[in-house]
């Protein structure tokens, strides 16, 4: 599935607008501000209705813009003992891997996608060193259940490396469970691992997000060391 152009704008367009009218809604009284106070696991959180506010607790697995190539804004995700999630915002914030935050945002969808909906202002450090290590899952598994979860897939190269620039690359791999995207977004004008000597059949091993776009789930790895080769 190509990511036109188009669409990709107009994805970017509707997590802004969902950003702004949550901001609009809580500033004009008429829905009550979420209470930062009431936290409740990204679990919990991700089962809300769509709207819905929470404030979750976890540490940071994709640093904030690293998928900005594709989602047009600004991004990161978080992830607790009980699931992961991608927080979506209109600005960038300066967050490292595994620095523990609390955010205060709404539930929304993004590309079909579940999101937390969020601003700069609510998003807070918290003392606290912590370490997310990769889930293992084979690649049939990434779906709905393991979404916004931190994972690690091996398999197969099954196809030539597809270039869906400005978005990034689709490199789809296979450890016989069934096939995977693995989508590859852009950096400082660099996508972040290298896929120039991907070949049909090489293995590799890719840490990333377990994402979704529109009906297709995916793996999206956040830096270079996210790639092994065999």
């Amino acid at each position: 599935m190509q990511r036109h152009l188009s669409t990709r704008t107009l994805v970017a367009i509707a997590a802004i607008t969902s950003i702004l009218a949550t901001t609009a809604c809580s500033s004009s009284g008429e829905s009550p501000a979420p209470d930062e106070e009431a936290v409740v696991t990204v679990a919990e959180a991700r089962a809300l209705a769509e709207g819905s506010a929470a404030t979750v607790e976890g540490l940071v697995t994709v640093a904030p813009g690293t998928f900005s190539s594709a989602t047009g804004e600004q991004g990161f995700a978080v992830q607790d003992a009980s699931g992961g999630i991608y927080v979506s915002l209109p600005d960038a914030l300066d967050l490292g891997l595994d620095t523990r935050v609390r955010v205060t945002g709404r539930l929304g969808q993004t590309a079909q996608q579940t999101v937390l909906n969020a601003e700069a202002a609510s998003v807070t450090v918290l003392d606290g060193a912590g370490s997310v290590g990769p889930t293992d899952v084979m690649t049939g598994d990434v779906g709905e259940p393991v979404e916004g979860l931190l994972v690690r897939v091996s398999g197969a190269v099954t196809t030539a490396v597809e270039d869906d620039q400005p978005y990034g690359f689709k490199v789809y791999i296979d450890d016989g469970s069934g096939e995977i995207q693995v989508f590859v977004h852009i950096v400082d004008g660099e996508p972040v691992i290298d896929t120039s000597s991907f070949a049909v059949d090489q293995i590799i091993q890719v840490t990333g997000l377990a994402a979704q776009y529109e009906a297709t789930y995916e793996v999206a790895p956040r830096r270079a060391g996210d790639l092994e080769m065999e």
